[in-house]
């Protein structure tokens, strides 16, 4: 590519560059060369957004008021002209009159694109058409778009353009935008519900020496001073319960978490979520939590706790259903596990099914995959799945009445899960030879079974209170709350791969 120099001084060098592209530099040139550079401009300051004008007339009309956004559309262009203009909550229209801004500035206006960024000053009035819209008394250029938008400005419809330029999916679709100012709305309102229960914020480390917290395959990197191989956290658990143990009691954690494995509508390499502990309660004690946080949300944010998600109207208002594992296989697969007499009649009763056991060998592991592959997806309205399997419950308390499970819940809704909670472990000896379990299986080539922390073991050893914890993925919740089929749609920047080179 020519450097800017030499496009001046030769336009035609711009071989890889279309007309329209040579149009728009050779604007910018000429700005430059009468001294009405946009890119000097520091500052602008505005008085107002659009939205606070059209949806405020009656106080506004007839007020001389300062907006600034990108121009979208115009219309006219003898001696008056119309235009749209887009700020972050929406869009006014402005109407410019040569009378208005003299023939100087109005020729220069003509010359404006469909994407600059303009800072305008006028009165707010509303036309015979009955548009609320600013009789412009000046403007200026406050950044020139040297790329046009992308389809005319009428929508960016390609999913993978719009999820590697994310910029200009938020300019030319508004409901994008809306979309991810609903997910700041539901991380403040998260926020504030737990902060106003005597819940404290920390931070735990991202790097770790070891993979806990979760069962999923980590990625690793390498630390030169150190010399040493640290780990991207799967999940802040075990960081979070030594802060139990340290006396704080109440704690969360919102922030990003990574795992190596495979990427889909429902999965990408790096999410947020959530991650809750509260001491002296249970299980039974966080899904009234859950219930209350998650509709209280919904009511803050959509100002409803109905949903519409991919056609299905989902309530969130509390009391959610509540089942267990045992009895949702049973409902929806048609298995007992009550009258599997051992683990062999488990996966003979799997098999039956037709589903492939793989690796399994206990009944507990027969379980879970049986209502992996029968049950999630009949779960529309929000549901507690609880008391689970031992086997794949690592970090969850055993039930006291029937050691070979746990007291553990995950959160379905639409037939997605949406977060994970337990009776915290605090046996320092079973969860030593949980972790021994897990150790064996990673020996066996299991990439995503948890590490042995000692480290961990002791802090329990030191005495952990009863104690109940909650993790919920923030992108799933937010793809419920705004009808987004893919995580990818309500993530701003999307792990993607690179292009391949032309």
């Amino acid at each position: 590519m020519a450097s800017e120099n030499d496009l001046r001084q030769n336009p035609d060098m711009e071989t890889d560059l279309n007309e329209i592209l040579k149009v728009r530099r050779q604007k910018l040139f000429e700005l430059q060369d009468s001294g009405n550079d946009p890119f000097k401009i520091t500052r602008y300051d505005v008085t107002h957004s659009s939205v606070e004008i059209v949806n405020n007339f009656e106080a506004f009309e007839n007020a001389y008021v300062s907006v600034a956004g990108r121009l979208m559309s115009r219309r006219g262009m003898g001696k008056a002209s119309f235009c749209d203009l887009r700020d972050r909550d929406g869009k006014i229209q402005l109407y410019v009159k040569i009378d208005e801004i003299g023939e100087e500035a109005y020729e220069g206006f003509k010359k404006l694109d469909i994407g600059d960024i303009v800072g305008v000053k006028g009165i707010v009035f509303k036309t015979h058409k009955g548009e609320i819209s600013i009789k412009v008394s000046e403007y200026v250029l406050l950044s020139k778009s040297l790329q046009p938008l992308p389809e005319k400005w009428h929508g960016l419809k390609d999913t993978d353009l719009r999820y590697r330029q994310r910029y200009l999916d938020l300019i030319v679709n508004p409901e994008v935008r809306q979309t991810f100012i609903i997910r700041s709305k539901i991380i403040r309102s998260i926020r504030n519900y737990l902060d106003s229960k005597g819940f404290l914020e920390v931070e735990t480390p991202i790097l770790n020496t070891l993979a806990g917290g979760a069962t999923a395959r980590p990625f690793i990197t390498h630390h030169n001073t150190l010399d040493i191989d640290l780990y991207l956290r799967v999940a802040p658990e075990l960081y979070l319960k030594r802060l139990i143990v340290g006396g704080l009691e109440k704690v969360y954690e919102m922030g990003r978490n990574f795992r190596n494995e495979g990427m889909s509508v429902k999965h990408n390499p790096e999410f947020t979520s959530i991650e809750i502990y509260q001491a002296y309660t249970d299980y039974k004690g966080i899904m009234e939590l859950t219930e209350d946080l998650v509709s209280k949300a919904a009511l803050e944010v959509l100002g409803t706790t109905k949903i519409t998600y991919q056609g299905q109207e989902i309530d969130f208002a509390p009391p959610w259903e509540r089942i267990t594992m045992i009895d949702a296989v049973k409902k929806y697969a048609g298995v007992d596990y009550e009258a599997l007499a051992s683990d062999e009649e488990a996966i003979a009763a799997a098999k039956a099914k037709g589903v492939d056991v793989g690796g399994k060998k206990t009944k507990g592991e027969i379980l879970n995959l049986l209502f992996e592959e029968f049950v999630e997806a009949n779960l529309i309205q929000p549901t507690f799945v609880y008391d689970y399997p031992v086997e794949v419950s690592p970090l969850a308390k055993r039930k006291a009445d029937r050691p070979e499970l746990t007291e553990r819940f995950e959160i379905f809704a639409a037939g997605r899960e949406l977060g994970n909670a337990f009776s915290e472990l605090n046996d320092p000896l079973d969860q030593r030879d949980r972790f021994l379990e897990q150790v064996k299986k990673r020996e066996a080539g299991d990439e995503e079974a948890e590490m042995m922390d000692e480290d961990f073991i002791t802090a329990l050893e030191h005495g952990m209170p009863p104690t109940g914890g909650l993790g919920i993925g923030i992108d799933r919740l937010v793809m419920l709350f705004t009808d987004s089929y893919s995580i990818r749609d309500v993530l701003l920047f999307p792990t993607m791969k690179p292009k391949a080179e032309k």
